[in-house]
């Protein structure tokens, strides 16, 4: 078995110029060509789902160039998308793990127990890098804070259960991105990811003891090598760690123990996946080839089809159709959304 991969954590800025000293490092301490896959479930009921990972593939293509990264967009939009072997194949071959932004609760709803995240897991422990960044570092804590509910909708103050994604290593953490956010100005109060101070003292009461709270500043990630037993922060601001009544700041650039975020520990094979999908993964990751994936700019015209079509724009979306279908590419609109598929013979 590979050591574990890092995890990283954006706090914001993701697609940034400070995000993309964040990736640059990340590809420079790996020998291999970045493999990318870009799950889009977190932001799955926006109708300009592809668009918002297709920025973050431009980005990276476009930005990280030196790299040569190879990028794939998995259009994993709800549970039973996130569900199917065919469309997560690319997961088996891919060494670099992006989620980003959406809604942290539909990210969780359509993300349990599936497929995808069995699969992202295990890469993990195999050796990819998972990062995630706003809405997918709540979404992977033990306990997910529903932005949107509390923010926009005015539901009383409440923890949703996360993916809880680190329990595999011991811990029990609750990510917390924008956490210096000054969106409101000095009228409203945005830190603590859109909360505010006071609010978020209320919600940090209703947690218990054992939970470890990781607030991450705008432009700002958080890498957790595992392998190595050491946290690093990146970027522009600060890395802050609440627990068993204390607190402490990182700033950019320092390093700390990962026992500071709790009780670590590495997990075994199996451990905390379904049984028998530790086999299952290795089988399909040996017999199948990742499914060929469309060029940029055939996923760039299948984008802005998208857009046309939530406008009713219909005739530009023939229009883009056609040029989708000279470049040797069917599109096919199903109820998670297109997909792109080499005609044949192409």
């Amino acid at each position: 078995m590979n050591s574990p991969g890092p995890i990283i954590l954006f706090g914001s800025g993701e697609i940034s110029a400070s995000g993309r000293k964040t990736w640059e490092w990340l590809f420079s301490q790996r020998e291999e060509r970045p493999q990318v896959a870009i799950l889009e479930t977190p932001a799955g009921f926006e109708p300009n789902s592809a668009q918002v990972a297709g920025d973050v593939a431009d980005f990276l293509r476009h930005r990280l160039q030196n790299h040569d990264p190879q990028i794939e967009i998995i259009p994993a939009r709800n549970h039973s998308a996130a569900d199917d072997p065919a469309l997560l194949a690319p997961l088996h071959h891919a060494n670099t793990l992006f989620m980003g932004a959406g809604s942290p609760s539909y990210a969780v709803r359509h993300l349990r127990d599936t497929r995808a995240w069995t699969l992202l897991r295990a890469q993990q422990r195999r050796g990819a890098a998972l990062v995630l960044a706003s809405a997918s570092t709540i979404a992977a804590s033990r306990y997910a804070l529903p932005v949107y509910e509390i923010y926009k909708v005015g539901e009383d103050l409440h923890w949703k259960d996360g993916l809880d994604f680190f329990a595999d290593y011991g811990l029990s953490l609750v990510v917390v991105p924008h956490w210096n956010n000054r969106d409101g100005g000095d009228r409203l109060d945005t830190r603590r990811c859109y909360l505010g101070q006071g609010r978020f003292a209320q919600m940090q009461a209703l947690l218990p003891a054992q939970a470890t709270i990781v607030g991450i500043d705008e432009h700002t990630a958080l890498v957790v090598d595992v392998a190595n037993a050491h946290c690093q922060v990146l970027g522009q601001g600060d890395t802050t760690i609440l627990n068993n009544d204390r607190t402490r700041t990182y700033r950019s650039g320092q390093r700390f123990p990962i026992t500071e975020l709790g009780p670590f520990h590495l997990p075994a094979d199996e451990a905390r996946l379904p049984a028998g999908r530790w086999a299952q993964i290795d089988a399909q990751r040996n017999a199948n080839p990742a499914a060929p994936q469309p060029p940029a700019d055939v996923q760039a015209l299948a984008a802005a089809r998208s857009a046309a079509r939530a406008q009713r724009n219909w005739q530009q979306a023939d229009a883009l159709r056609d040029a989708i279908e000279q470049q040797g590419w069917t599109v096919q609109d199903t109820a998670d959304g297109p997909l792109l598929l080499p005609q044949a013979g192409g």
